[in-house]
């Protein structure tokens, strides 16, 4: 099946769903834990991915990057309101490091395409890395220069490297996508194999059941 023929299937079933929209509730952080945000194209392959690590305890699809209030899935597709598709990651970093969570993160996808991921375009797909304190900064800095030095990727990272703000959960029906919808077209063809990617390059770090 085309790409453009997947991705025309993914919005139909979408929108065919029509429930669940409210937004998920965000987790509050237990005691000792650290969270993290990420941004890389389609969250659903992000949250399946970053939920097969170790130490990871929770992982919700949402927006951030943006200026718009809690907006939804079709105005962030809009690519009017800032945000991308993003995110949050709730971890123990006694059992994952965030220098981990960047490993994974540049695995998952392909930093080196501006605004786009595979046949996903927009400003709303654009890889971003949102730091919370200085440390987390110059981390992901470092890891840029070590994936721009490793020459896996044929062009330089574009990866926006911005402060943390404000991120907002997205409606229901998107949080564990892949696991409630494994074999729909998109997410065999398009999210997995990202999924795939991540396991490879932490493959020491995945759960039991993963």
């Amino acid at each position: 099946m085309k790409l453009v023929q997947v991705f025309l299937f993914s919005l139909l079933a979408i929108y065919a769903q029509g429930q669940d929209v409210i937004p998920a509730k965000l987790p509050n952080p237990k005691p000792g834990e650290a969270i993290a945000t990420f941004a890389g194209g389609c969250f659903w392959a992000q949250e399946e991915a970053f939920d097969q690590i170790k130490g990871v305890r929770e992982v919700i699809s949402g927006y951030s990057g943006g200026h718009v209030k809690n907006p939804t899935y079709r105005e962030v597709g809009t690519d009017e309101t800032g945000h991308a598709e993003a995110v949050q990651v709730y971890y123990d970093p006694k059992v994952i490091s965030y220098d981990e969570l960047l490993v994974g993160f540049f695995a998952a996808h392909d930093p080196t395409t501006l605004n786009r991921q595979g046949p996903d375009v927009g400003r709303d797909y654009r890889s971003v890395a949102f730091y919370r304190t200085p440390a987390e900064k110059e981390a992901i800095q470092e890891a840029i220069k070590a994936v721009n030095a490793s020459g896996h990727f044929a062009g330089p990272v574009v990866t926006e490297v911005v402060p943390f703000t404000v991120f907002y959960p997205a409606e229901g029906y998107h949080q564990n996508y892949c696991k409630l919808h494994p074999d729909q077209p998109y997410v065999r063809q398009v999210s997995l194999p990202k999924v795939a990617k991540l396991r490879k390059a932490l493959a020491g770090k995945l759960k039991p059941d993963a």
